[in-house]
């Protein structure tokens, strides 16, 4: 590839990268799946549309299995485990067993309503009963729903990827279909080996992170993300499911004490939005308009069975032991979004020149786009039929960008240094541009809500809720009376980035000299270092002599 070649390339993949990112937007405000508009967008830079050629079915596969593992590393690194050790066993059964019982039941509707031969059946059938990982994390995070209900789905959508590709992968060998024991021993060992693997690696990635100082903060996220990876790569090559290895090892790095955790999800999330662009984009790419309209009606009718009948009877026959209400069955039933995950595998059965494979994708490819616009946007409605709302419920928003995005806002941590003229200021003090407020003080690993006469202290940690417009003059203040204390505008400090030399209050124009004319005397002295320990909500003569002048 020459140079002007590769600008045109980059060229092109930051515009598909833009115009992804706009219709996610879009898709949050219309409340719909993001994936439907990058598959979308997929098929319309396709041949049929724009003319840009992709069938290679190899390359999707290969490409399609490194970006789920990013997502499920994403995923992991997201998840807290809190909420699903007590849901392991259910979402666990779920992951297997109900995974079997769907695919049966499933090949079972298109071998006796559709007419395909049992191959085709149970491929059709393991393809589509596995849920997608990154459309339920992206719905189950933004419903008001019970943590532990929303748990459970997110678990069995991470675990159950590694049985259905183990049964795409068995039924798509030549030779004939192994006997159910064969196949059990296979499940068993990919699945006991990978979760051994990932969690290994995510332990030593733990020892690694908490021991060795790294030189940059930047470079954690990207060790956290590569322990995942080698965590996936390493089960493969032991012929394990690498799928299951990434999905641990991301929960076991995302939950336990390591630097720069909010960096490190941060950057996942990242991560994680860029596989499924790419991902969705290239699944579009790979299938012509033109030959889905033959599918349509067998996509429909495989997907009504798939939603009323095998994936209800299989929740329920999994859940009864736990006596979990009827009305979580219903909603956990309703919950099973596919996506990009069905599409990847219909890749498994063309590489392997299965007869009748590229049909099967087309099926997939029509059910996925059409029951995600079915399922997805009705999910909110269901939550209120089955009176699972809880509006109380803590959602899980990265306060970073979620909620301080709708008010224009931005979210400021300041640290006082040892030796900072911020010891001993009262938060009223501060002066600090309204609607600028300091909402949290963390003191001593105990964190604490300030009043207008709590005194800060060296060590203290802030978190100041500014508004985009102000955030500059807030960060001014606070250098400015880090420097010289209470009375840096007496002084004549204005906390620029490039502090000026000190001068006299006489010398400071107009201003000093009417200061100096009514108050001759220096800044006080600091407090003392000593810390109270509790505030006695009472406040100083330096105090008010600061506010006087």
């Amino acid at each position: 590839m020459t140079l002007p070649q590769l600008y045109v390339v980059l060229l092109a993949g930051g515009l598909v990268l833009l115009v992804s990112i706009a219709a996610a937007r879009t898709a949050s405000r219309l409340g719909l799946p993001s994936l439907l508009l990058f598959l979308g967008l997929g098929v319309l830079l396709g041949e049929d549309v724009l003319g840009i050629p992709f069938d290679d079915a190899q390359l999707a596969q290969t490409l399609g299995a490194t970006a789920l593992a990013v997502i499920l590393v994403e995923g992991g690194l997201s998840t807290r485990w809190a909420d699903v050790r007590r849901l392991l066993a259910p979402s666990a059964l779920l992951a297997t067993a109900g995974v079997v019982i769907s695919v049966l039941l499933t090949a079972a509707g298109a071998h006796y309503l559709l007419g395909m031969d049992w191959q085709l059946a149970l491929l059709l059938g393991a393809i589509v009963s596995s849920t997608d990982a990154a459309a339920v994390f992206a719905v189950m995070r933004s419903l008001p729903l019970p943590r532990k209900l929303a748990s459970m789905v997110e678990a069995e959508s991470g675990f159950n990827d590694a049985p259905t590709v183990i049964l795409v992968l068995v039924f798509s060998a030549s030779g004939g279909l192994p006997d159910p024991l064969t196949i059990g021993g296979q499940m068993v060992y990919q699945i006991a080996a990978g979760a051994v693997i990932g969690l290994a690696v995510a332990m030593a990635g733990v020892a690694t992170l908490r021991y060795v100082a790294l030189p940059s903060s930047g470079l954690y996220p990207l060790a956290s993300f590569g322990f995942g990876i080698v965590a996936f790569a390493a089960a493969g090559g032991a012929n394990a499911s690498g799928i299951i290895a990434a999905y641990l090892s991301g929960i076991v790095l995302g939950n336990a004490m390591l630097p720069h955790r909010a960096a490190t999800r941060s950057f996942a999330e990242g991560a994680g939005w860029l596989a499924q662009i790419g991902l969705f984009v290239m699944l579009g790419l790979l299938v012509d308009p033109s030959e889905l309209l033959d599918a349509l009606l067998p996509a429909l009718v495989i997907g009504a069975f798939l939603l009323l009948v095998a994936r209800p009877i299989s929740v329920l026959a999994c859940l009864v032991p736990f006596r979990i209400p009827w009305r979580e069955q219903a909603f956990i039933s309703w919950a099973g979004l596919r996506g990009a995950v069905p599409i990847v595998l219909a890749t498994f059965p063309i590489v392997a020149q299965v007869p009748g494979a590229l049909d099967v994708l087309h099926i997939v490819f029509v059910l996925v786009v059409v029951f995600t616009l079915i399922q997805g946007p009705t999910l909110p409605a269901v939550t209120r039929l089955l009176g699972l709302v809880r509006p109380e419920e803590a959602r899980e928003v990265d306060i970073e960008s979620a909620p301080l995005d709708v008010l224009d806002a931005e979210l400021l941590t300041v640290t006082v240094p040892e030796g900072s003229r911020l010891h001993g200021v009262e938060v009223s003090e501060l002066r600090l541009p309204r609607p600028a407020a300091i909402s949290l003080i963390i003191r001593d690993r105990s964190s604490l809500v300030p009043a207008p006469d709590t005194r800060l202290y060296e060590g203290d940690q802030l978190l100041i809720v500014a508004t985009s417009r102000t955030r500059e003059e807030v960060e001014r203040r606070l250098r400015a009376v880090g420097r010289r204390g209470r009375l840096a505008r007496w002084y004549g400090e204005r906390g620029d980035e490039d502090p000026q030399p000190e001068r006299p209050p006489h010398e400071n124009g107009g201003r000093g000299r009417w200061r100096s004319f009514r108050r001759r005397s220096p800044e006080p002295a600091p407090f003392t270092r000593s810390r109270p320990e509790e505030e006695t909500g009472s406040r100083s003569s330096i105090s008010a002599t600061a506010d006087a002048g």
